[in-house]
């Protein structure tokens, strides 16, 4: 009687745990949440390149984002060119009036700009820095989003360097993704605030 209740038990945490996992209820550590839930901004990185595979695995990532009606409206500047990088970080930092490194010594910044004659492109472009941002975490790369690039590239340095590298047309600059290997360890998460998540039921 014994190993007839022990058999029925296992069988029952057996089917429970196959009817788990078909409703999608699963205890299991899902990579991709995890990889989400654990993305800091980094604001310190070493003095060394990543190589040009992972940028290029990174910004793949970003090709990926959603976009409204599937248009497509922005595109991701990789620069790795220490000039460009060093000239980018001065026009960021005279829109804020300092003289500091605003890409705080990453050396590639991903600079993303979208097409204003879209309808979406602020949406387009957010979610591929976000998809960029991602990315970077899941290769084993710092990044963060630094602002002002809407600013650069409504300039007069900014739109002659879109000419430069043959952007053509109204684009908007959304965000620069710094991106480099850690100096720092990552930022414990701020609490979530209680009422992020409400429930309409």
């Amino acid at each position: 009687m014994k190993y007839l209740m022990l058999s029925i038990a296992l069988a029952f945490g057996i089917m429970t745990s196959c009817a788990n996992a078909q409703n999608g209820t699963t205890m299991d550590k899902n990579e991709t949440i995890e990889n989400l839930k654990t993305r800091r901004a980094i604001r310190s990185y070493e003095d060394k390149m990543p190589p040009k595979e992972l940028i290029m695995q990174v910004a793949e990532a970003g090709t990926y984002a959603p976009t409204g009606m599937g248009r497509q409206s922005p595109v991701i500047i990789a620069v790795t060119d220490k000039a460009t990088r060093d000239k980018l970080s001065r026009l960021n930092a005279e829109v804020m009036g300092s003289n500091s490194d605003p890409f705080y010594g990453a050396p590639a910044v991903l600079v993303v700009l979208a097409d204003r004659n879209c309808p979406t492109y602020l949406y387009d472009g957010s979610l591929v820095m976000g998809n960029l941002m991602n990315a970077a975490h899941a290769v084993g790369l710092g990044s963060c989003w630094i602002h002002r690039a809407k600013e650069v590239f409504d300039s007069e340095a900014g739109k002659a360097l879109l000419k430069e590298w043959g952007v053509e047309g109204d684009y908007e600059g959304i965000g620069n993704c710094i991106i480099g290997y850690p100096a720092q360890e990552a930022p414990a998460p701020k609490p979530r605030k209680a009422d992020y998540i409400r429930f309409v039921e």
